[in-house]
């Protein structure tokens, strides 16, 4: 018995601390509540439709209907509005005839089959994977080349589910659509171009499609910038569109107009020409005896201009219609062309002058005799002896011998006496047989510049 004293105080001492740690566990647990339910932290708005279901699905009874129908399904229209916020206009195609956006596409329909009890009447926001799961409207691009929604990081779909049954859908496209241009006042053109959204399936006795807030519906960014348009103003606009084989559908319409910069065609196409068809009339005040110079300016000038009418052509799609600039381009080609052809018949005229010259040079030969004979050399020098004797010459009785010597030329020359001048060669004296200009070099040297100032000022007046 005395052995069995101290085990059992042992045991009184362990069962003591024991009871200690619980009491000691118990007051750190509550100081705890205290502080969840004190600090901001630890406060949540707890739903009850949150506690009484697991599952997205079980809470919008997505099992107990079928979705591959439209709501109200053979009752009346089901309403769907459609509000668009334009996030970038990425690009306009004159060659391709098409342009690049992309927008904010948001749904707004009223689906009873997914209402759901809520005490807060809050709605609940899901991802793109339980769109797959319900009805949706199916809203396509008409004329559309190419869409496709983002899928970074992940698809870029938002559904929001209201407890009355209300929907917002919204995803995020980026479509390239077909819109048909007029160039006929290129550059100076305005463009229209069209959006078009419609439902694929259901016709208006289904789906009735609108926008949301009218005008209103349509968003768009002050930062929206285009390198070669400015953009003047969106608008909405909607109508149905009938198919023989299908019926009467809703079709909105996106409606913005585009008016085009021309600085950059003013630099790049109108400038160069301006100073091609003015760098050909240089030409008019070069002598006409100097054909290299002539020629090879103005067969550049041809060249240039042709460069540059084939540089705005490969920028612009293959139409049927004259358009604006071509006109520019082509008078002014054809200006260029016309002082090339103008230095042809300057050209022409003058052999056919010096022709007619010789030969009457030829008849009115003074008959008097020739009495003074000089031989020249070829380099123009003869004796001391004999210059005093070259006075009374003209150069219009030059002829050449080439039967003495075949580096020398001889030159004979007549001495005109007091009878001969006053005979044959009277109304000859003061003649000018061959001119430094041309008549037709001082006419054009007016006209070019004349005519091209009057194009210009009715080309402009009428485009702008």
């Amino acid at each position: 018995m005395p052995h069995f004293s101290p085990l059992l105080l042992v045991l009184c001492c362990l069962i003591l601390l024991t009871e200690s740690r619980k009491h000691r566990n118990r007051r750190w647990s509550a100081q705890q509540e205290v502080h969840k339910k004190a600090s901001p932290l630890y406060k949540k708005n707890h739903d009850i439709t949150k506690i009484q279901w697991g599952k997205s699905d079980q809470l919008l009874h997505v099992d107990d209907h079928d979705f591959t129908m439209r709501p109200a399904f053979g009752g009346p229209a089901i309403p769907v509005g459609v509000d668009v916020q334009l996030e970038s206009l990425d690009s306009i195609s004159e060659v391709d005839m098409d342009f690049t956006m992309t927008l904010y596409l948001r749904h707004y329909w009223k689906d009873e089959r997914l209402s759901f009890h809520s005490n807060s009447n809050k709605s609940m926001t899901f991802d793109g994977r339980l769109v797959k799961k319900i009805w949706v409207p199916d809203v396509f691009f008409v004329h559309s080349k190419r869409s496709f929604i983002h899928d970074t990081t992940t698809d870029n779909i938002m559904l929001r589910v209201y407890p009355d049954g209300q929907v917002l859908y919204s995803m995020r496209v980026t479509v390239t659509a077909m819109c048909n241009m007029d160039f006929s006042r290129f550059p100076l053109d305005t463009q229209t171009c069209t959006l078009e959204l419609e439902s694929y399936a259901y016709t208006d006795e289904d789906l009735m499609l609108y926008w949301k807030n009218g005008n209103e519906s349509l968003k768009t960014d002050d930062k929206i910038f285009l390198s070669q348009f400015l953009i003047q103003k969106f608008h909405t606009t909607s109508r149905l569109a009938f198919y023989s084989s299908t019926g009467w559908y809703n079709r909105l319409y996106i409606n913005f107009t585009l008016r085009r910069h021309i600085f950059f065609f003013l630099l790049q196409t109108y400038f160069p020409a301006t100073l091609m068809v003015m760098l050909s009339w240089v030409s008019f005040w070069i002598d006409r005896r100097a054909v290299p110079a002539r020629v090879s300016l103005g067969i550049t000038t041809v060249l240039t201009m042709s460069t540059i009418i084939t540089g705005v052509n490969a920028s612009m799609p293959r139409v049927s219609y004259i358009k604006a600039v071509d006109i520019y381009l082509w008078v002014s080609f054809v200006f260029v062309f016309l002082s090339v052809l103008e230095y042809a018949v300057v050209n022409y005229l003058t052999t056919v002058q010096e022709r007619k010259e010789r030969k009457l040079r030829d008849k009115v030969l003074c008959p008097c005799g020739m009495p003074h004979r000089r031989t020249v050399l070829l380099d123009g020098t003869y004796a001391e002896s004999d210059a005093n004797s070259l006075t009374g010459y003209t150069r219009s009785h030059i002829v050449t011998e080439d039967d003495e010597r075949k580096d020398n030329m001889v030159v004979h020359m007549s001495h005109e006496s007091t009878s001969c001048r006053k005979g044959g060669l009277k109304g000859h004296v003061g003649r000018r047989i061959i001119q430094n200009t041309h008549a037709i070099d001082k006419y054009s040297r007016l006209i070019f510049p004349a005519s091209y100032i009057f194009f210009n000022l009715i080309y402009w007046s009428v485009l702008c």
